[in-house]
């Protein structure tokens, strides 16, 4: 899975519409905006459909705030 688009963020909580990189299903979820998030998290995340993860070429978003950033 990646993130196609990012629908809402308050702080590093958002809500992001999810597509899937091998079949293009779409869902919407929640995440954290922290680096162990789009570096670990998302690629492992299995699709619905196809029940694939990200491929090996995955290349994660970088965060919104810089690490350690209290907001």
């Amino acid at each position: 899975m990646r993130i196609k688009e990012i629908t809402s963020q308050y702080r590093r909580d958002f809500t992001a519409i999810y597509e899937c990189e091998h079949c293009g299903t779409t869902i919407e979820g929640s995440g954290y905006d922290d680096a162990n998030f789009h570096r670990n998290v998302i690629p492992n995340m299995v699709c619905e459909k196809c029940g694939k993860t990200a491929s090996d070429d995955y290349r994660p978003l970088t965060t919104k705030y810089p690490e350690g950033m209290q907001i």
